[in-house]
């Protein structure tokens, strides 16, 4: 993917997962990014090779010292998230997708990144009797309080990709909604399995678009329109 603009830097936090492997490899073959930032809980270095990695070590994702002679990041890029079987119950999840997040949102801020994408949920809501999607919404309101200049929100619907930790639901619902896409129509459309690559090269446009509001939620058929446009 060829983006205009100056070279600039970005701090990712989820590098490992399903979007944020490919937020990095598309990262470190864009020319435009000079530096890129990994708050991980481990090294990286056998997995991304690049002059331009620097991985932040900590248990909860947070920086606590800052060379200043560094190059500041202004860009930030948020794929963490858990599953009620992996976090173990309802409180373990919530931990995850509110509090991590919202906690690593407002680091970046302290770091000076003025423009942040977050992956989210399609159906995510504080109000919705889902207890996944209701922590996805309220992850959403505490990141517009921050204050970032621009706030980008991807809502993808079921992912297409090769996790680490394949999830049964999602390779279930890759073989069951081919029968039924084309049956689906308006908001249903976002239901139909996305690449992972798609909505990964989908956050890297906005955050590199000129013009932009300071929030802007993309569903999966949005993002799939908007790489239309650059094709």
């Amino acid at each position: 993917m060829n983006i205009l603009g100056d070279k600039t830097s970005v701090v990712v936090a989820g590098a490992t997962g399903l979007i944020g492997h490919h937020v990095m490899t598309l990262l470190i073959d864009e020319p435009a990014i000079e530096k890129i930032y990994a708050l991980s809980r481990r090294p990286l270095d056998s997995q991304f090779h690049s002059h331009k990695l620097t991985t932040l070590i900590h248990n909860d994702l947070q920086v606590t010292s800052w060379d200043e002679t560094k190059t500041p990041p202004t860009l930030g890029i948020i794929c963490l998230g858990t599953t009620m079987k992996k976090a173990g119950s309802k409180e373990a999840l919530r931990k995850v997708d509110v509090e991590l997040v919202t906690q690593v949102a407002q680091s970046m801020k302290l770091l000076g990144v003025q423009r942040l994408a977050v992956v989210s949920s399609f159906g995510a809501s504080p109000a919705s009797y889902s207890h996944y999607l209701r922590c996805k919404g309220q992850m959403e309101q505490n990141l517009k309080r921050i204050g970032f200049q621009q706030l980008f929100i991807a809502r993808p619907g079921p992912l297409i990709g090769e996790r680490e930790e394949p999830r049964a639901d999602e390779k279930c619902l890759q073989r069951i909604f081919p029968l039924f896409a084309p049956l689906m129509f308006g908001q249903f459309k976002n239901l139909r399995p996305i690449q992972s690559k798609a909505v990964a090269r989908a956050i890297l446009f906005k955050l590199f678009e000129n013009n932009f509001s300071q929030v802007e939620i993309y569903s999966s058929t949005d993002m799939l329109n908007l790489l239309a446009k650059y094709h």
